[in-house]
């Protein structure tokens, strides 16, 4: 696949910051270019509207959303192990994609609440043959969920809320031994 433009990355990171920063409704398409460094006309080229941009952010997402999968696949610890390590933030693209999305989503954009349902349904349905049943499922995905909301909230304060990595080890230590497949069942 081809790599996208440059230019339109810029906009699409400058859109992404805004949201993130100041907020779906101070990332306008004027405020965007001016981050991204580009003329409206240059953004207007890219993006033709704001949906578009929207949209732009919401495939970024679905891509980063498939490279994490991937790596879930791959992951020599299996896919649950995997999903509750990273569930504690450390602000990479696929973090800063999420929470956009989620603000768009807060904000009323049905497009992105579709699209963070669909990145759960991806993770859920590769984490599913590994848990013993649906309250195993929901225990991962609530439990990786509690991690990331109280990792957002631990940026400064001295009361840690997300384990620390010996803590983080034994939280997934656990967590494998509740919800493993029963060996004796079909």
């Amino acid at each position: 696949m081809p790599r996208p433009p440059l230019a339109r990355e810029r906009v699409l990171d400058a859109f992404e910051a805004l949201i993130l920063t100041d907020g779906e409704r101070a990332a306008t398409l004027d405020a965007t270019a001016r981050a991204a460094g580009v003329s409206k006309g240059g953004l207007l080229y890219h993006f033709g509207s704001k949906e578009d941009l929207i949209q732009g952010l919401l495939d970024r997402l679905d891509a980063l959303t498939t490279a994490d999968v991937e790596r879930m696949t791959a992951a020599d610890e299996g896919p649950v192990a995997y999903y509750v390590r990273t569930s504690v933030m450390e602000d990479d693209a696929l973090d800063r994609a999420l929470v956009s999305a989620s603000r768009l989503a807060q904000g009323g954009s049905v497009a992105a609440a579709d699209a963070l349902r669909e990145s759960r349904h991806r993770w859920e349905d590769l984490i599913r043959p590994h848990v013993r049943d649906q309250t195993s499922l929901d225990l991962v995905m609530l439990l990786s969920d509690g991690l990331y909301f109280n990792n957002s909230l631990d940026v400064n304060g001295s009361e840690h809320l997300v384990p620390g990595p010996a803590e983080l080890e034994a939280l997934i230590a656990l967590v494998l031994r509740t919800t493993a497949p029963e060996k004796n069942a079909p």
